[in-house]
């Protein structure tokens, strides 16, 4: 995966992109990530990359003119025919809600432009005829898209091959799964007079499993009981979840829209 991100504070992403996971997926190749200066595609000696709102109004606008070049030359490498399948992303508040679904979406792709939005946004033709895609990390104001260009960056690595150490890690995950994780505990096995659960070190790898998908299963229902719509669930899941007092769409139709016929020992 290639990361083309154009910004108007190239030294945002010195660190983040240089340590930890990123940092050593980029070392071995894994991915790429290109960091270009949209101040550089200026035409003036100011390099003036905004301006003030036509109609008036209260903060300053990115300039359309070096935002289409900077996009322009970093996608330059890339043959016609690739081109279309590169999405370019718009980082603003305005735009679709960045979820684990639309990170699998835009994983699929070999390459990527993220435009870093500033001020009090950029002028609409960069969003109307430029970008394929408007994403918000959240519904709140940063003063930039560097952080959230940092987000969409680390999200969508851990799909590619190898960059996280197991395939079984990245599926497992909170979201991912469908679910919230399961807890996780380490050594020791006591600390401050708390106890690790007893099944955990019990060496019964059938009930191990039975225990983290049903502590899976309560953790969501306390805390994101709106993902239990769209999880794939068992009927021994849904029995679980009748016992903790959840009625599931399969108790008002007679086929739960997501039942998985398979079953978890």
């Amino acid at each position: 995966m290639r990361f083309h991100v154009l910004t108007l504070f190239p030294e945002a992403f010195e660190g983040p992109v240089r340590h930890s996971m990123i940092g050593r997926a980029i070392q071995r190749g894994l991915i790429s990530v290109q960091i270009t200066d949209i101040r550089s595609y200026t035409h003036d000696a100011h390099g003036t990359a905004d301006d003030y709102q036509f109609g008036g109004g209260h903060g300053m606008v990115l300039k359309p003119e070096p935002i289409f070049a900077a996009v322009s030359d970093s996608l330059s490498p890339y043959d016609e025919e690739s081109r279309p399948s590169i999405p370019i992303v718009l980082l603003s508040p305005q735009g679709r809600r960045l979820d684990q679904q639309l990170v699998l979406e835009l994983a699929e792709a070999p390459a990527m432009a993220l435009i870093c939005g500033h001020y009090a946004g950029v002028d609409e033709r960069v969003r109307d005829h430029l970008a394929t895609h408007d994403v918000s990390i959240g519904d709140y104001i940063l003063t930039g898209g560097e952080l959230a260009a940092m987000v969409v960056i680390d999200a969508i690595s851990r799909f590619v091959p190898n960059v996280v150490g197991s395939a079984e890690n990245v599926l497992e995950d909170s979201i991912t799964s469908g679910l919230l994780q399961h807890p996780l505990y380490t050594r020791p096995a006591e600390f401050r007079g708390l106890a690790v659960p007893d099944i955990l070190r019990s060496g019964h790898h059938g009930e191990i499993d039975r225990w983290r998908r049903q502590e899976s299963l309560r953790r969501t229902l306390a805390r994101r009981p709106d993902l239990l719509d769209s999880a794939h669930l068992t009927e021994a899941d849904l029995a679980y979840l009748a016992e903790l007092g959840h009625k599931s769409t399969a108790e008002t139709s007679d086929i739960h829209p997501n039942l998985d016929e398979s079953s978890h020992s």
